[in-house]
Protein backbone atom coordinates (compact mmCIF):
# COMPACT_ATOMS: atom_id res chain seq x y z
CA UNK A 1 0.00 0.00 0.00
CA UNK A 2 1.25 3.22 -1.01
CA UNK A 3 0.14 6.37 1.33
CA UNK A 4 0.63 9.77 0.24
CA UNK A 5 0.26 12.43 3.39
CA UNK A 6 -1.60 15.23 2.00
CA UNK A 7 0.73 18.64 2.19
CA UNK A 8 -1.98 21.03 0.80
CA UNK A 9 -5.03 19.55 4.09
CA UNK A 10 -6.63 22.95 4.96
CA UNK A 11 -5.96 25.24 2.06
CA UNK A 12 -6.45 23.15 -1.24
CA UNK A 13 -5.18 23.41 -4.71
CA UNK A 14 -5.28 26.11 -6.72
CA UNK A 15 -7.81 24.88 -10.11
CA UNK A 16 -10.22 26.22 -11.67
CA UNK A 17 -13.08 25.25 -10.52
CA UNK A 18 -15.39 25.52 -7.09
CA UNK A 19 -15.24 23.50 -4.07
CA UNK A 20 -17.83 21.05 -3.56
CA UNK A 21 -21.41 22.12 -1.90
CA UNK A 22 -21.87 21.09 2.18
CA UNK A 23 -25.68 22.24 1.28
CA UNK A 24 -27.45 19.23 2.42
CA UNK A 25 -30.68 20.80 2.45
CA UNK A 26 -31.89 20.90 -0.76
CA UNK A 27 -31.24 17.20 -1.72
CA UNK A 28 -33.02 16.03 1.49
CA UNK A 29 -36.00 18.64 0.60
CA UNK A 30 -36.24 16.74 -3.38
CA UNK A 31 -35.83 13.43 -2.04
CA UNK A 32 -37.97 13.55 0.85
CA UNK A 33 -40.95 14.09 -2.79
CA UNK A 34 -39.24 10.66 -3.94
CA UNK A 35 -41.33 7.77 -3.54
CA UNK A 36 -38.61 5.38 -3.73
CA UNK A 37 -36.60 7.41 -1.64
CA UNK A 38 -35.11 5.49 1.83
CA UNK A 39 -32.39 5.91 4.44
CA UNK A 40 -29.62 3.36 3.82
CA UNK A 41 -29.04 2.26 7.22
CA UNK A 42 -24.83 2.48 8.94
CA UNK A 43 -23.88 -1.30 9.73
CA UNK A 44 -21.95 -1.27 13.65
CA UNK A 45 -19.66 -4.44 12.57
CA UNK A 46 -17.56 -5.31 15.73
CA UNK A 47 -16.29 -8.28 14.81
CA UNK A 48 -14.50 -6.75 11.66
CA UNK A 49 -13.16 -3.97 13.84
CA UNK A 50 -11.74 -6.42 16.30
CA UNK A 51 -10.12 -8.21 13.26
CA UNK A 52 -8.37 -4.89 11.72
CA UNK A 53 -7.59 -3.90 15.76
CA UNK A 54 -10.09 -0.82 16.09
CA UNK A 55 -12.45 -0.10 18.57
CA UNK A 56 -15.21 0.74 16.37
CA UNK A 57 -16.19 0.02 12.90
CA UNK A 58 -19.09 1.57 11.46
CA UNK A 59 -20.29 1.13 7.44
CA UNK A 60 -22.76 2.91 5.17
CA UNK A 61 -24.27 0.29 3.36
CA UNK A 62 -25.46 2.22 -0.31
CA UNK A 63 -26.48 -0.97 -1.96
CA UNK A 64 -30.41 -0.53 -1.27
CA UNK A 65 -30.01 3.08 -2.49
CA UNK A 66 -33.29 3.64 -4.13
CA UNK A 67 -33.35 0.30 -5.84
CA UNK A 68 -30.75 1.03 -8.24
CA UNK A 69 -27.79 -0.45 -6.25
CA UNK A 70 -25.42 1.96 -5.46
CA UNK A 71 -25.00 5.45 -4.17
CA UNK A 72 -24.67 7.09 -8.08
CA UNK A 73 -28.34 7.12 -7.68
CA UNK A 74 -28.19 10.36 -5.69
CA UNK A 75 -25.86 12.31 -8.81
CA UNK A 76 -27.63 12.13 -11.78
CA UNK A 77 -30.76 11.36 -10.81
CA UNK A 78 -31.01 14.45 -8.68
CA UNK A 79 -29.45 16.64 -11.60
CA UNK A 80 -32.58 15.99 -13.75
CA UNK A 81 -34.82 16.57 -10.55
CA UNK A 82 -33.88 19.67 -10.19
CA UNK A 83 -34.06 20.46 -13.58
CA UNK A 84 -37.66 19.19 -13.57
CA UNK A 85 -38.17 21.54 -10.87
CA UNK A 86 -37.13 24.12 -12.54
CA UNK A 87 -39.86 23.29 -15.91
CA UNK A 88 -36.99 22.32 -18.01
CA UNK A 89 -36.72 18.74 -17.71
CA UNK A 90 -39.42 17.21 -20.18
CA UNK A 91 -38.36 16.54 -23.40
CA UNK A 92 -35.00 16.96 -22.67
CA UNK A 93 -32.16 14.46 -24.08
CA UNK A 94 -29.48 13.89 -21.65
CA UNK A 95 -26.41 11.68 -22.58
CA UNK A 96 -23.25 10.44 -21.16
CA UNK A 97 -20.89 8.02 -20.57
CA UNK A 98 -20.55 5.05 -18.04
CA UNK A 99 -18.77 2.07 -17.20
CA UNK A 100 -21.55 1.68 -14.06
CA UNK A 101 -23.95 3.28 -12.10
CA UNK A 102 -23.98 6.68 -13.30
CA UNK A 103 -25.52 5.24 -16.32
CA UNK A 104 -28.28 3.67 -14.35
CA UNK A 105 -28.79 6.84 -12.82
CA UNK A 106 -29.43 9.56 -15.67
CA UNK A 107 -31.48 6.18 -17.25
CA UNK A 108 -33.74 6.65 -14.30
CA UNK A 109 -34.12 10.08 -13.50
CA UNK A 110 -34.59 10.41 -16.93
CA UNK A 111 -37.30 7.85 -17.15
CA UNK A 112 -38.94 9.38 -13.99
CA UNK A 113 -38.98 12.81 -15.41
CA UNK A 114 -40.14 12.47 -19.12
CA UNK A 115 -36.74 13.18 -20.13
CA UNK A 116 -34.87 11.32 -22.85
CA UNK A 117 -31.33 9.35 -21.70
CA UNK A 118 -28.53 8.41 -24.03
CA UNK A 119 -25.87 6.54 -22.58
CA UNK A 120 -22.84 5.63 -24.19
CA UNK A 121 -20.62 2.30 -23.36
CA UNK A 122 -17.30 1.18 -24.32
CA UNK A 123 -16.91 -2.14 -26.14
CA UNK A 124 -15.83 -3.51 -23.16
CA UNK A 125 -18.87 -3.09 -21.24
CA UNK A 126 -21.05 -6.50 -20.49
CA UNK A 127 -24.02 -6.83 -22.41
CA UNK A 128 -26.17 -7.63 -19.00
CA UNK A 129 -25.29 -3.75 -18.31
CA UNK A 130 -26.56 -2.80 -21.36
CA UNK A 131 -29.90 -4.60 -21.17
CA UNK A 132 -30.15 -2.85 -17.43
CA UNK A 133 -29.97 0.48 -19.20
CA UNK A 134 -32.24 -0.24 -21.90
CA UNK A 135 -34.70 -1.72 -18.69
CA UNK A 136 -34.61 1.78 -17.71
CA UNK A 137 -35.44 3.17 -20.46
CA UNK A 138 -32.24 4.59 -22.19
CA UNK A 139 -31.14 4.26 -25.87
CA UNK A 140 -27.76 2.42 -25.12
CA UNK A 141 -24.85 3.21 -28.04
CA UNK A 142 -21.13 1.70 -27.92
CA UNK A 143 -18.09 3.55 -28.29
CA UNK A 144 -14.43 2.63 -28.15
CA UNK A 145 -12.31 0.33 -26.47
CA UNK A 146 -12.53 2.12 -22.87
CA UNK A 147 -14.73 4.50 -20.97
CA UNK A 148 -12.13 7.54 -21.93
CA UNK A 149 -13.38 6.45 -25.89
CA UNK A 150 -16.46 6.62 -24.54
CA UNK A 151 -16.83 9.44 -22.93
CA UNK A 152 -15.17 11.35 -25.83
CA UNK A 153 -18.14 9.56 -28.14
CA UNK A 154 -20.79 11.51 -25.85
CA UNK A 155 -19.29 15.09 -25.50
CA UNK A 156 -19.34 14.75 -29.72
CA UNK A 157 -23.36 13.77 -29.75
CA UNK A 158 -23.94 16.28 -27.08
CA UNK A 159 -22.47 19.27 -29.17
CA UNK A 160 -23.81 17.84 -32.60
CA UNK A 161 -27.30 16.67 -31.64
CA UNK A 162 -28.20 19.37 -28.84
CA UNK A 163 -28.04 16.97 -26.00
CA UNK A 164 -26.95 18.11 -22.03
CA UNK A 165 -23.71 16.56 -20.96
CA UNK A 166 -24.12 15.13 -17.92
CA UNK A 167 -21.01 13.67 -16.61
CA UNK A 168 -20.22 12.24 -13.29
CA UNK A 169 -16.64 13.98 -13.57
CA UNK A 170 -15.88 17.84 -14.37
CA UNK A 171 -13.17 19.42 -15.96
CA UNK A 172 -11.75 23.26 -17.11
CA UNK A 173 -15.24 24.83 -18.14
CA UNK A 174 -17.35 22.21 -17.14
CA UNK A 175 -18.44 22.77 -13.69
CA UNK A 176 -22.04 23.39 -12.96
CA UNK A 177 -23.73 20.44 -13.61
CA UNK A 178 -21.13 17.77 -11.76
CA UNK A 179 -20.91 20.13 -8.87
CA UNK A 180 -25.01 19.97 -8.62
CA UNK A 181 -24.41 15.86 -9.12
CA UNK A 182 -22.43 15.95 -5.97
CA UNK A 183 -24.79 17.75 -3.97
CA UNK A 184 -26.97 14.78 -4.57
CA UNK A 185 -23.88 12.62 -2.86
CA UNK A 186 -24.27 15.27 0.53
CA UNK A 187 -27.70 13.40 1.14
CA UNK A 188 -25.55 10.18 2.33
CA UNK A 189 -23.57 11.74 3.79
CA UNK A 190 -25.63 14.07 5.96
CA UNK A 191 -27.58 10.23 7.00
CA UNK A 192 -24.22 9.07 8.15
CA UNK A 193 -23.53 11.48 10.69
CA UNK A 194 -27.08 11.63 11.36
CA UNK A 195 -27.21 8.09 12.23
CA UNK A 196 -23.40 7.72 13.71
CA UNK A 197 -23.18 7.52 17.62
CA UNK A 198 -19.75 9.31 18.45
CA UNK A 199 -18.10 10.89 15.73
CA UNK A 200 -15.52 9.08 13.79
CA UNK A 201 -11.98 9.42 14.49
CA UNK A 202 -10.76 8.17 11.01
CA UNK A 203 -12.83 8.08 7.39
CA UNK A 204 -12.05 5.62 4.64
CA UNK A 205 -13.20 7.04 1.38
CA UNK A 206 -12.59 5.20 -1.84
CA UNK A 207 -12.40 7.42 -5.11
CA UNK A 208 -12.52 7.14 -9.17
CA UNK A 209 -12.74 10.48 -10.63
CA UNK A 210 -13.25 11.22 -6.54
CA UNK A 211 -17.39 12.60 -6.80
CA UNK A 212 -18.49 10.28 -4.14
CA UNK A 213 -15.05 11.61 -1.81
CA UNK A 214 -15.11 14.87 -2.48
CA UNK A 215 -18.74 15.41 -1.39
CA UNK A 216 -18.79 12.94 1.79
CA UNK A 217 -15.02 14.81 2.93
CA UNK A 218 -16.66 18.29 2.62
CA UNK A 219 -19.63 17.63 4.59
CA UNK A 220 -17.24 15.85 6.99
CA UNK A 221 -15.19 19.02 7.59
CA UNK A 222 -18.43 21.12 8.01
CA UNK A 223 -19.84 18.84 10.86
CA UNK A 224 -16.89 17.37 12.75
CA UNK A 225 -14.54 19.99 11.56
CA UNK A 226 -10.63 19.18 11.46
CA UNK A 227 -10.65 16.30 13.88
CA UNK A 228 -11.66 12.97 11.64
CA UNK A 229 -8.42 11.77 9.60
CA UNK A 230 -10.15 11.39 6.18
CA UNK A 231 -7.84 8.60 3.92
CA UNK A 232 -8.82 8.33 -0.07
CA UNK A 233 -8.52 4.86 -1.37
CA UNK A 234 -7.66 4.62 -4.75
CA UNK A 235 -6.69 1.56 -7.51
CA UNK A 236 -2.41 1.66 -8.05
CA UNK A 237 -3.47 1.41 -11.31
CA UNK A 238 -5.65 4.34 -11.17
CA UNK A 239 -3.87 6.39 -9.22
CA UNK A 240 -5.49 9.81 -10.30
CA UNK A 241 -6.23 12.05 -7.27
CA UNK A 242 -3.34 10.66 -5.39
CA UNK A 243 -0.95 11.49 -8.51
CA UNK A 244 -2.48 14.56 -8.99
CA UNK A 245 -1.19 15.92 -5.35
CA UNK A 246 1.78 14.29 -5.37
CA UNK A 247 2.27 16.88 -8.70
CA UNK A 248 0.75 19.81 -7.51
CA UNK A 249 -2.59 19.92 -10.14
CA UNK A 250 -4.17 18.08 -12.48
CA UNK A 251 -2.41 14.70 -14.48
CA UNK A 252 -3.73 12.49 -16.31
CA UNK A 253 -2.34 8.81 -15.02
CA UNK A 254 -2.00 5.53 -16.87
CA UNK A 255 -2.28 2.07 -16.08
CA UNK A 256 -3.41 -1.04 -16.51
CA UNK A 257 -7.49 -2.33 -16.23
CA UNK A 258 -8.21 -2.99 -12.86
CA UNK A 259 -10.50 -4.90 -11.15
CA UNK A 260 -11.55 -2.03 -9.37
CA UNK A 261 -13.66 -1.16 -12.41
CA UNK A 262 -15.98 1.79 -11.28
CA UNK A 263 -12.31 3.44 -9.80
CA UNK A 264 -10.65 2.86 -12.62
CA UNK A 265 -10.56 6.57 -13.65
CA UNK A 266 -7.39 7.97 -15.30
CA UNK A 267 -7.94 11.63 -14.38
CA UNK A 268 -10.14 13.12 -11.11
CA UNK A 269 -12.58 15.35 -11.51
CA UNK A 270 -11.31 19.30 -11.18
CA UNK A 271 -14.33 19.75 -8.38
CA UNK A 272 -13.48 16.61 -6.13
CA UNK A 273 -9.61 16.90 -6.71
CA UNK A 274 -9.94 20.81 -5.43
CA UNK A 275 -12.07 19.80 -2.21
CA UNK A 276 -9.95 16.77 -1.72
CA UNK A 277 -6.78 18.67 -2.04
CA UNK A 278 -8.40 20.69 1.32
CA UNK A 279 -10.39 18.09 3.18
CA UNK A 280 -8.03 14.78 2.68
CA UNK A 281 -5.32 13.80 4.85
CA UNK A 282 -3.73 11.29 3.02
CA UNK A 283 -4.60 9.05 -0.29
CA UNK A 284 -3.85 5.70 -0.36
CA UNK A 285 -3.52 3.25 -3.51
CA UNK A 286 -4.38 -0.34 -3.19
CA UNK A 287 -3.33 -3.06 -5.43
CA UNK A 288 -5.20 -5.49 -7.02
CA UNK A 289 -4.61 -8.36 -4.89
CA UNK A 290 -5.31 -6.64 -1.88
CA UNK A 291 -8.67 -5.63 -3.14
CA UNK A 292 -9.60 -8.79 -4.31
CA UNK A 293 -8.85 -10.17 -1.17
CA UNK A 294 -10.93 -8.70 1.25
CA UNK A 295 -13.86 -9.58 -0.58
CA UNK A 296 -14.06 -13.29 0.78
CA UNK A 297 -13.51 -11.38 4.66
CA UNK A 298 -16.27 -8.81 3.98
CA UNK A 299 -18.72 -11.00 2.58
CA UNK A 300 -18.45 -13.41 5.61
CA UNK A 301 -19.13 -10.08 7.78
CA UNK A 302 -21.95 -9.70 6.13
CA UNK A 303 -20.93 -7.04 3.89
CA UNK A 304 -20.81 -9.00 0.08
CA UNK A 305 -20.00 -6.17 -2.69
CA UNK A 306 -17.48 -5.36 -5.57
CA UNK A 307 -13.94 -4.67 -5.41
CA UNK A 308 -14.48 -1.11 -6.38
CA UNK A 309 -17.31 -0.70 -3.59
CA UNK A 310 -15.71 -2.17 -0.82
CA UNK A 311 -11.84 -0.63 -1.76
CA UNK A 312 -12.08 1.50 1.55
CA UNK A 313 -12.77 -1.53 3.48
CA UNK A 314 -9.83 -3.29 1.81
CA UNK A 315 -7.50 -0.71 2.69
CA UNK A 316 -8.01 -1.19 6.33
CA UNK A 317 -7.75 -5.21 5.90
CA UNK A 318 -4.35 -4.60 3.73
CA UNK A 319 -2.85 -3.02 6.78
CA UNK A 320 -3.45 0.77 6.76
CA UNK A 321 -1.95 1.62 10.51
CA UNK A 322 -4.57 3.61 12.74
CA UNK A 323 -4.34 3.59 16.42
CA UNK A 324 -6.35 0.68 18.57
CA UNK A 325 -9.15 3.25 19.65
CA UNK A 326 -9.95 4.28 15.82
CA UNK A 327 -13.29 5.08 15.45
CA UNK A 328 -13.56 3.99 11.66
CA UNK A 329 -16.36 5.27 9.44
CA UNK A 330 -16.29 3.33 5.91
CA UNK A 331 -18.57 3.34 3.03
CA UNK A 332 -19.66 0.16 0.89
CA UNK A 333 -20.80 2.30 -2.19
CA UNK A 334 -22.40 -0.53 -4.30
CA UNK A 335 -24.16 -4.15 -3.67
CA UNK A 336 -22.64 -7.10 -4.97
CA UNK A 337 -23.06 -7.95 -9.17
Amino acid sequence: MDILQNPYRGTGLTIDAPFPSVDAARPGALLARCPAHGETPLLSVPDLARTCGIAKLWVKDEGGRMGLGSFKALGAAYVIACDAEAGRAAGRSYVTASAGNHGLSVAAGARVFGARAVVYLAETVPEVFAARLRGEGAEVRRAGADYAASMAAAEHAAQDECMVLLSDSSWQGYTDIPHRLMEGYLQLAAEAAAQSPEPPTHILLQAGVGGLAGAVAAYARHVWGDDPQIIVVEPDAAPALHHAIAAGGVVDTEGPDSCMGRLDCKTASWIALRGLSRDADAFALISEAEAQDAMPVLAQAGLETTPSGGAGLAALLAGLELPGDARVMAFLSEAPE
